[in-house]
């Protein structure tokens, strides 16, 4: 502010400004009390005379500063006052209030403040255009103490953002450990987050995390380092029945494995199995994979080892063929399980003819015999076969 710093009234000029002062300053809270609806209350409540008492502190400043006697340098007066307008920006922001009122009451402010100051300088018999240049420096003075509130603001904002972050990984991270109920709900109440009744895990692409969380709802959680390489953990509320439709929308394109509805204190357990699902039905060209179409894949592939036994045995009718023809065999196989015996959907599945679909079918009832027909081998088939081979 080296323009009102260079520009200086002599004493007899502001002699008459510092005692208006009082009068000045009720006046400029009078006008922001009716024009800034927002302040009405703090001004006619018990913080009225203090504020009063700062906007008359702001207005002896500026007077310092352009009074001819004012000192210069470290022990300009202008320092405090910019404190003063940064904390008051920090304020507003703690109290969850934009900078709309305040900055309002600024402009406001420095208008009448200048009617009122400029009305005694005429009446002093200054100039017009020392008059002018006073006007100026009044409201280069409220620029400054405006941008340090929006300075003020904006830190408050990025310190309390950070804290809030902080606090709200630390509860996904307790959800996603299994800790005690005790344990999570307090984590919630330190970060002011309110538990929905479900909490649903998405793995999303960590390029894509940004922009998703930027479309679901705001209590959604995120923990970058839970999930897979390069996957990003997030914890939607409340995404069951319509929303989960909506969500899979939102998710598209995106190639997210998206889990089970789960109450909210058991989000672990969704994040299991879409991890889970994730390693064996990875997303292709982007799409979204819902781990309840998937519900038969979790299941048979609990214990790989005791799938690839059951494999192993079902399949061992065919270990005396050669292993191309083993193969389209089990293939023949899993199809007329699936279509339960249907030869013409079986043929259309495999794009061959409804006659090789016979001829095989006939070369299993050689090598399997009345197995074919035994519930318990059936079973046992449709559970070995129920996925491709790795």
């Amino acid at each position: 502010m080296s323009d009102v710093k260079d520009f200086r009234l002599s004493a007899e000029a502001v002699a008459p400004l510092r005692h208006a002062l009082p009068a000045v300053a009720t006046q400029t809270v009078e006008a922001i009390t009716e024009g800034v609806p927002a302040y009405a209350k703090a001004f006619a409540g018990e913080l009225g005379p203090q504020i009063e008492k700062a906007v008359r502190a702001a207005l002896a400043t500026f007077l310092n500063l352009v009074s001819r006697s004012a000192g210069k340098g470290r022990g300009s007066p202008l320092t405090p006052a910019l404190e003063a307008a940064y904390a008051l920006g920090r304020g507003e922001a703690r109290n969850g209030r934009s900078l709309d009122s305040l900055l309002a009451a600024y402009r406001l402010g420095a208008r009448v403040a200048w009617r009122e100051l400029a009305a005694i300088s005429v009446r002093a018999g200054q100039d017009s255009a020392t008059i002018a240049h006073f006007a100026e420096q009044v409201f280069a003075y409220i620029d400054e103490l405006s941008a340090a509130s929006v300075a003020g603001h904006a830190d408050e904002l990025a310190s309390s953002g950070r804290v809030r972050r902080h606090l709200l990984e630390r509860l996904a991270q307790a959800l996603l450990a299994g800790e005690p109920a005790h344990v999570v709900t307090a984590a919630a109440e330190r970060a002011e987050w309110v538990p929905p009744q479900t909490l649903t895990a998405v793995l999303v692409p960590e390029p894509f995390a940004r922009s998703v969380l930027d479309l679901v709802d705001a209590r959604t959680l995120q923990v970058a380092e839970a999930g897979p390489d390069e996957t990003s953990v997030l914890l939607v509320p409340d995404a069951q029945g319509p929303s989960r439709i909506h969500l899979m929308r939102l998710l598209a394109g995106r190639g997210a494995t998206v889990g089970p509805v789960r109450p909210w204190l058991q989000a672990r357990d969704s994040l299991a199995r879409a991890v889970r699902t994730s390693r064996f039905a990875p997303s292709a060209g982007g799409a979204v994979v819902d781990t309840e179409d998937h519900l038969v894949g979790l299941i048979v592939t609990a214990d790989p080892q005791a799938l690839a036994d059951l494999r192993a045995k079902v399949l061992a009718p065919l270990a005396g063929e050669k292993e191309p023809v083993a193969a389209k065999l089990a293939e023949t196989l899993r199809a007329w399980l699936q279509h339960q015996g249907r030869r013409d959907e079986v043929a259309a599945a495999l794009f061959v003819h409804p006659q090789t679909v016979r001829y095989r079918m006939t070369q299993l009832r050689e090598l399997y015999g009345d197995r074919l027909r035994d519930p318990q081998w059936l079973l046992e088939l449709t559970v070995a076969l129920a996925l491709e081979p790795a």
